[in-house]
């Protein structure tokens, strides 16, 4: 699949193994990543990456929470107590115990997850759910304590061996601070001597002189003889029973233990399932944490060999040079069988052909071993059979193998096993001998491969080489950008034309002598300095376009957000305009309703005041043009009953506007409704509130006085209710309360309008 069987040293895939081990919790992970191979089955990578990306996808979600846990290895554990007899200790348990709550907590997390966009994941999850019971854990809850000990309450009996061995020990230490207390009262100790404990039993510290002044057993000895550690006899048979007591609870332990290691056995294939589980979960979160840093994604995957990448980079410089913030220039670049399946890179030294190369082959690895690779989101990748690379000095001495003969016996192997579904990439081709005959042979040997349809990156120096690829079909040179103004490279990659080495710049520039310089010229003739030339004339206009044409997309894109703006600016007009004709209209109708209520009160006068009939006729004319002026509607009372008024009336304004102004000179910002009716106050009201609308009173005031606090209800329902109705047209609510309290306060009411 690749070649050679060092390729992952060459491409510096050791890293990304190392960065992912490093990243992974428990070993269960740390298998998964060195087991971790380059596949070839489309259906394989492609599950693989989904996989990793769907973990990617929750982890990211603040919504889901994924669950975080302790993973522990306990597979060796689980596989020896399949022996009847042996039994797991308090922190092998410990370690399954947190390890089987944590697969229980995925479990259920994973059985959650909508299965239409992270079905691989629920799939995941059941791998643990072979039927562990939940009793287990809580089994193992009931005799460890939460540092992973047996608790005493583990079984009565070891509670009642603890509590007794307790009390012994507190009896033994009482005694021996009593005898130590009158030892140092004596001089037969040190000032500040304390028990301690030597072969499992309490002791104290005694000077050689003093040991028989303090009788008992001599246990222990200092290095430099000046200390014994005695055991009072006092103590002798009371450390006896301790000593008994912990036999005791030593054969205790085991019991429990063996019984609840009983308990589990039958359920080996069910852990051992879930540490599957847990495995591959330390695995993928090891894969997404990787990813993160590089900013890595899923691409689009497609069942045919293809590399159409955009913004590749180097995921090892870029972990190296990001943090110190430094740039990765990124690499976009686009194989394919229909068109050219093979790219000639040239350009200068040290103008980043082998990293471009080492790119290509680090990222296309990566993914056909399930990782995500840092690309920009619309770049597309197929698969390759095989992966195979003739990249840095491969010279052996024990081979008794130069580094031509290397490169010779790499491109064998390329040339025998290489196909339509080979990816080869070869730096330098060619290179290691004399140059004529060694250009002669890379060029035969390239033909060969394009003639196999093999896709292939190569790196060269050699001009026929870039002559092979502008004419053949199916080829095509690239250039790693130079600028010849501050002589640097700019390690970008144009696809479309050959680079130039620019090695007579480069010769120039560290200052050797223009006359070796000129004599080399010579030597290889003005129509091969003149095509160099010619190429970095070509990469200069190239790159100048290249800035043209990125400043008409950037105004392009620029343009775009103005049209969008002044679209949205023109939608939002319309919508206003249609917002303003509708509050006009809504205006219109208060208007309307405002001169309704003057012409009925105008008949009511007329009516009132007996008028002479002249003075009706005309009174009558005037709100005839009123109403056609206005747009009123012909339905208003019939004039028949009406009877001539004494006196005359004053001429009726003409127009609404002169209406409005007459209102607006009479208008009395205070109503005094004290003293009326119900019915003679809501009239009052009504018409009242109509004229302070029409002639636009910012604030009015109604006199009710207390009393009985009816009219001033009736003052506030009506409000209320005009409120309402302004609210139901998207008019601003009226605000209104009581008056200042030096000023009549809940006698009257404050309106704002």
């Amino acid at each position: 699949m690749y070649y050679p069987e060092n390729i992952e040293e060459k491409i510096d895939f050791t890293v990304i193994r190392e960065e992912l081990l490093r990243r992974c919790a428990s070993a269960l992970g740390r298998e998964r990543v060195d087991a971790m191979r380059m596949e070839t089955d489309y259906a394989t990578v492609t599950r693989l990456l989904s996989l990793t990306d769907q973990m990617r996808l929750v982890q990211a979600d603040p919504m889901l929470s994924f669950p975080r846990g302790d993973i522990h290895d306990v597979r060796e554990a689980i596989s020896r107590i399949r022996i009847e007899g042996l039994f797991l200790d308090e922190a092998e348990l410990d370690a399954l115990r947190h390890s089987l709550r944590y697969a229980a907590e995925l479990e259920s997390f994973f059985g959650g997850l909508d299965e239409r966009k992270y079905g691989l994941l629920k799939e995941l999850g059941g791998i643990g759910s072979l039927g562990v019971p939940g009793g287990l854990v809580k089994e193992i809850d009931r005799i460890l304590d939460r540092y992973g000990k047996l608790a005493d309450n583990a079984s009565p009996e070891l509670g009642r061996i603890r509590r007794e061995m307790t009390n012994l020990q507190g009896s033994v230490g009482r005694t021996l601070s009593s005898i130590l207390r009158q030892a140092k009262a004596d001089g037969f100790v040190e000032s500040d001597a304390t028990p301690t404990i030597r072969e499992g039993r309490l002791v104290i510290p005694v000077s050689p002189a003093f040991k028989r002044k303090i009788g008992g057993i001599v246990h222990d000895e200092s290095a430099t003889g000046k200390t014994v550690y005695i055991e009072p006899q006092q103590v002798v048979d009371a450390n006896n029973h301790i000593r008994e007591l912990e036999g005791a609870e030593r054969r205790e332990r085991i019991r429990i233990l063996t019984e609840v290691t009983n308990a589990l056995r039958p359920q080996t294939p069910q852990i051992l399932a879930s540490q599957g589980m847990l495995g591959e979960v330390d695995f993928l979160n090891a894969k997404v944490s990787l990813a993160e840093t590089l900013h890595a994604i899923r691409p689009e995957m497609v069942n045919t060999p293809l590399i159409e990448w955009s913004d590749a980079r180097h995921p090892v410089l870029w972990m190296h040079y990001a943090p110190q913030g430094k740039t990765v220039v990124p690499l976009s670049i686009r194989l394919e069988a229909e068109k050219n399946h093979v790219l000639v890179i040239s350009g200068p030294n040290a103008g980043g052909k082998s990293v471009c190369l080492k790119t290509v082959a680090l990222l296309q690895y990566m993914l056909q071993c399930g990782l995500l690779v840092p690309v920009a989101e619309q770049s597309r990748a197929g698969l390759f059979e095989r992966l195979m690379i003739d990249i840095g000095d491969e010279q052996s001495i024990q081979d008794e193998l130069s580094t031509y003969s290397s490169h010779l016996r790499n491109m064998k192997a390329f040339v025998r096993q290489a196909d339509e579904r080979t990816l080869v990439l070869v730096d330098e081709m060619g290179t290691g001998t004399e140059p004529l005959i060694g250009g002669a042979l890379a060029e035969a040997i390239l033909r060969e491969l394009v003639n196999r349809h093999v896709f292939g990156i190569i790196t060269t120096h050699y001009t026929n080489l870039k002559h092979f690829a502008e004419q053949t079909e199916g080829v095509v040179n690239g250039a790693m950008l130079y600028d010849r103004g501050a002589m640097r490279p700019l390690f970008q990659l144009s696809i479309g034309q050959a680079g130039s080495s620019f090695a007579i710049e480069i010769a120039r520039q560290t200052g050797l002598d223009e006359s070796i310089i000129a004599y080399a010229t010579d030597i290889v003739g003005e129509e091969h300095i003149d095509y160099d030339r010619q190429l970095q004339d070509i990469a200069r206009d190239k790159r100048y376009w290249e800035r043209k044409r990125q400043a008409i997309r950037q105004r392009e894109k620029e343009l775009e957000a103005k049209i969008a703006e002044y679209e949205e600016r023109l939608a939002n007009a319309k919508k206003e305009r249609l917002q303003i004709l509708e509050e006009a209209r809504e205006q219109a109708a208060e208007l309307l309703q405002q001169s309704n209520a003057t012409i009925e009160r105008t008949i009511r006068e007329i009516k009132e005041a007996k008028a002479e009939k002249t003075k009706t006729k005309e009174a009558r004319a005037q709100v005839e043009a009123l109403k056609e002026k206005v747009g009123v509607p012909k339905k208003l009372k019939d004039f028949k009953d009406l009877k001539v008024l004494k006196g005359t009336l004053p001429p009726a304004p003409s127009t609404t506007a002169s209406i409005v102004r007459q209102r607006t000179l009479s208008f009395n910002r205070t109503l005094d409704i004290r003293g009326m009716r119900v019915d003679e106050a809501t009239e009052a009201l009504i018409a009242y509130m109509d004229d302070a609308q029409m002639v636009g009173a910012g604030e009015v005031t109604i006199l009710h006085g207390t009393g009985t606090g009816a009219l001033k209800q009736l003052t506030r329902d009506y409000l209320n209710e005009l409120n309402r109705r302004r609210r139901k047209r998207g008019l601003i609510a009226l605000e209104f309360g009581d008056g200042d309290v030096n000023h009549g306060g809940a006698g009257l009411t404050v309106v704002r309008l």
